[in-house]
């Protein structure tokens, strides 16, 4: 990738000469040094332009003096150059042409190969044109030199995919990804390399960095998916979100940064490279923004374009936490901001979050899903109105395209709180936005002597400059509302988990705790801590019945107690501190007393200084208080260590390894007793709908179908949050607009139907704590109801029909309502037409309200697929309260 240069590129004919010449005089003198020039030309990184030579030519001339070597390098890339990715302060070029690129993450690993397809026609539905990923080190390279590209990590035919429905690949190699993955995506192995430390000027970490890294590059070149080469891959990324690190570190970070670059740059993919939150990203690398809203964000040179690499839909789910929510006004709010504000890459993190397959989930204490209230849900749904919302933006803004790649904003400020954005090309385009940024009021605005109305916290589009098409808190798309319908219930059978005991010849044994990661390399989230205490018979406890305190402190993150094989107590952390400490009476009698420890890894740390040297399990101190001798320090003791679980040494979990005499069923079925494994068979439902596990009866654990594991289970830990309610407007934080108080973080848990055979398909649960398997059901997701909320007057994409006329919004607004295929409109649960209160499912009239709000309704919309109403006092047998904003809103069950 190298920087573009203005001048002599196509679709620049509004800039002055002395623009082309003057802004960009220094970064190409900074750029092109001969000795740059001939690494880049040798490196295959080319400058493709379109346009006139001869005035490109006699300024490079007159910019260098006298330079002839690099003239004729610089002349040789004009003519002969491959790459067809360029960019300036504006946009990306792609074969010449200027582009606002509109982009959505979907990781592969998150879903399943054959759902790959859908998710990205529904991607392409929604507006996108690019679609971003990372790249996952610890998925492909799980032991140091063998690799994996296959399933859910073929990360080529991934791509292929997106190229086959025309859309381009923004590559976020990292390797460091965080994303809420196990160990931020590096591979367990990485940590024991001699003398490495991760992410900084470190010997050992930089060459296995760079050798993943030339690993995927290479890859990419022999399958020809650089957009040179003809494939889809548009910009890849290096690094993430390394900023913050680098500011705690100082200059180790800074040096890093540097070689990071150049060593990313140096690899000649042809195409521009990122770095995100990364405000020093050394040139030719463009820094990028990552947040909730990043409107004032600018890239560290003024001929870089501005990206927003992760507009967060909303945020992960944590078990123990309430569920995120981000409105679709105020998410459709944060990209209006950033496009009127010179934006020109915008990518929404997560478009698809998918699900946290296996134990891939890192944090730790994150959920298996990770939903994370993207447009397209977990099971690959679009979720409404989100992505409905994003959709009619995305067409708004391309809708002013050749204004906003063709001129600078002009800023008018209407008011407090009110400005209006203004781009008018020379060519005559020209695109407006009017905002208000008051969270709590509506106002008035008079531009271009027409009045607009703008509700609190929004802005209108204007294509034209004359007509609103789209407005971020006008919602036009209808909202959805799912259900879970049962499908099958199981007959189980079940396995006892054996208590591990100290000693044994399956154990080894060691003075002192030692950490939980080295010793089983996260090949399983279970390692067993054993000892014994021998208690003599004039122990004072043994009188008074006041039993002994055992305390254990771990680095986490949970803990299950056992005192001669019956569970004593389990305790867990949290995100926000994993560690935990175990403290309670233990019931111990006269002569050997077993004590066994099950620590439990929720994940590994995904992001923060560091993170690789971050402890998890028993590191003490353990004691025991109240015996004779008072209290004993136990953490020097012997001790004995067992990896994992005697069910996972059989091999329970997969398909061949089930077969156990011991499981039984039936009447000696075991109920809510912790360490168990449950069995069961089920045929798989016909038709198409999604399908997961309603695990509400569980504890905790996981769960394997047919081999595959679908992740761990927590719906025993309660959430907590601010579930108090949601306002779009104002500044969103991921506390806000929370849901599920007081009920699982997770109750359902995705089963990809191309996981399932038509029969006989194997269902496998571990449950640490106890639960009652009689009550896990499967699942169908299914849409319940739709609901449409539509103000009178409100902005339409159909006002572009209209666009270059001398008309300004003519046309009604409309309601639209639509049930999936298959299903029909059944009945008008709700309908009224004035000023109604509440949200979708709990909708109630106002103080103004239509009595003739149904008819219209009733008659255009039963029975029928989709119908749309127009929203008007007309309709609905005249106006009820003349004088005030009124608006439609309707409920619709689907059946």
């Amino acid at each position: 990738m190298i920087k573009m240069i203005k001048n002599g590129v196509h679709g620049l004919d509004d800039e002055s000469p002395q623009q082309r010449s003057g802004t960009h005089q220094h970064s190409f003198l900074k750029f092109y040094t001969e000795k740059e020039t001939n690494s880049k030309v040798k490196k295959g990184i080319g400058l493709r332009t379109r346009g006139r030579f001869t005035g490109f030519a006699e300024e490079m001339w007159s910019m260098l003096r006298g330079s002839l070597v690099v003239f004729i390098l610089i002349f040789s890339w004009v003519s002969h150059g491959s790459a067809s990715v360029t960019y300036d302060k504006r946009s990306f070029i792609i074969n010449g042409q200027r582009k606002i690129l509109i982009s959505g993450s979907i990781h592969y690993p998150r879903s399943t190969p054959e759902m790959w397809p859908d998710l990205i026609q529904k991607a392409k539905d929604g507006g996108l044109d690019v679609i971003q990923t990372y790249v996952f080190w610890n998925g492909h390279e799980p032991s140091r030199g063998k690799y994996y590209f296959e399933g859910r990590y073929d990360l080529v035919r991934f791509i292929k995919v997106v190229q086959a429905a025309g859309l381009y690949v923004h590559l976020r190699i990292g390797p460091y990804i965080c994303a809420e993955w196990n160990f931020g995506g590096f591979p367990v192995w990485l940590k024991y390399v001699p003398g490495i430390a991760f992410r900084t000027d470190n010997g050992p970490f930089k060459v296995a960095m760079q050798g993943f890294t030339q690993k995927i590059v290479d890859m990419m070149k022999s399958e020809k998916l650089f957009q040179p080469q003809g494939g889809p891959i548009i910009m890849s990324q290096i690094e993430n979100e390394y900023g913050p690190v680098e500011y705690e570190i100082g200059a180790p970070g800074k040096a890093y940064t540097k070689w990071a670059a150049e060593m990313a740059v140096q690899l000649g993919t042809g195409v521009p490279w990122v770095m995100c939150k990364q405000e020093d990203a050394p040139d030719p690398v463009i820094d990028a923004c990552n947040g909730f809203y990043c409107e004032n964000f600018f890239p560290n040179k003024d001929y870089k374009p501005k990206m927003f690499t992760e507009a967060w839909t909303g945020w992960y789910t944590e078990f123990g936490g309430a569920i995120p929510n981000r409105p679709a006004e105020d998410l459709a709010y944060s990209v209006a901001r950033f496009i009127q504000n010179r934006g020109s890459f915008i990518n929404y993190y997560m478009y698809h979050g998918g699900t946290n397959f296996g134990r891939t989930a890192g944090g730790p204490f994150i959920s298996t899903s990770y939903d994370y209230d993207a447009p397209i849900d977990e099971y690959g749904l679009p979720s409404e109105p989100k992505w409905g919302h994003l959709r009619d933006l995305h067409k708004a803004i391309k809708l002013c395209e050749p204004a906003l790649v063709s001129a600078d904003p002009t800023v008018t400020y209407l008011g407090t709180n009110l400005e209006a954005h203004v781009y008018k090309a020379k060519s005559g385009a020209c695109a407006a936005f009017l905002a208000n940024y008051d969270p709590k009021s509506s106002a008035k605005v008079t531009f271009g002597n027409t009045q607009y109305d703008l509700p609190p916290w929004s802005v209108s589009i204007l294509p034209d400059c004359k007509n609103v098409v789209f407005n971020t808190a006008r919602i036009g798309a209808q909202s959805s509302q799912m259900k879970m319908n049962p499908v099958s219930t199981f007959s189980w059978q079940s396995y006892n988990e054996e208590t591990a005991s100290a000693y044994t010849e399956d154990t080894t044994t060691m003075d002192g705790l030692l950490e939980q990661i080295n010793i089983t390399r996260d090949a399983t989230d279970y390692l067993w801590y054993m000892t014994e205490v021998h208690i003599k018979p004039d122990e004072g406890f043994l009188k008074t019945g006041q039993y002994p305190v055992l305390t254990v402190m771990s680095a986490g993150h949970a803990l299950h107690v056992f005192i001669n094989g019956q569970l004593s107590g389990t305790v867990y952390g949290e995100l926000s501190n994993p560690k935990v400490t175990f403290s309670d009476n233990v019931k111990l009698s006269v002569g050997t007393n077993k004590i066994s420890l099950l620590s439990v890894a929720m994940g590994l740390p995904n992001v923060g200084l560091h993170f690789e040297t971050w402890n998890a399990g028993v590191l003490g101190p353990v004691t025991l208080k109240g015996l004779n001798e008072g209290t004993v320090d136990m953490s020097s003791w012997k001790w004995s260590y067992k990896i994992g679980l005697k069910g996972e040494a059989l091999n329970l979990q997969a398909i061949t390894g089930s077969s156990s005499d011991e499981w039984v069923e039936g009447s000696l079925l075991a109920q809510k007793q912790p360490l168990t494994w449950y069995k069961t068979t089920f045929n798989a439902p016909g038709g198409n709908d999604p399908l997961a596990l309603d695990m509400s009866s569980m504890g905790k654990g996981q769960i394997w179908i047919n081999g595959e594991s679908i992740g761990r289970h927590w719906p025993a830990y309660t959430a907590h949050g601010n579930c108090d309610g949601c306002n779009y407007a104002g500044i969103f934080n991921d506390k806000k607009c929370q849901t599920g108080c007081g009920g699982p973080s997770q109750r359902w848990y995705h089963v990809p139907r191309s996981w399932l055979k038509p029969s006989g398909n194997q269902l496998i649960v571990f449950e640490e704590l106890g639960g009652n398997p009689a009550g896990i059901t499967l699942v169908k997701r299914t849409m319940d109801r739709v609901c449409a909320d539509i103000f009178e007057g409100q902005p339409s994409l159909k006002n572009s029909q209209i666009i270059g006329s001398s008309k300004v919004n003519s046309l009604q607004s409309k309601a639209h309502l639509w049930c999936a295929p298959g299903l029909k409109i059944s009945k008008i649960q709700f309908a009224s037409f004035g000023v109604p209160q509440g949200t979708c499912g709990s909708f109630r009239e106002g103080s103004c309200h239509a009595h003739k709000s149904y008819d219209a309704l009733q008659r255009n919309c039963i029975g029928k697929q989709s119908c749309s109403v127009s929203v008007a006092p007309e309709v609905f047998g005249g106006d009820p309260c003349p004088g005030s904003m009124k608006k439609l809103s309707v409920e619709a069950l689907c059946s």
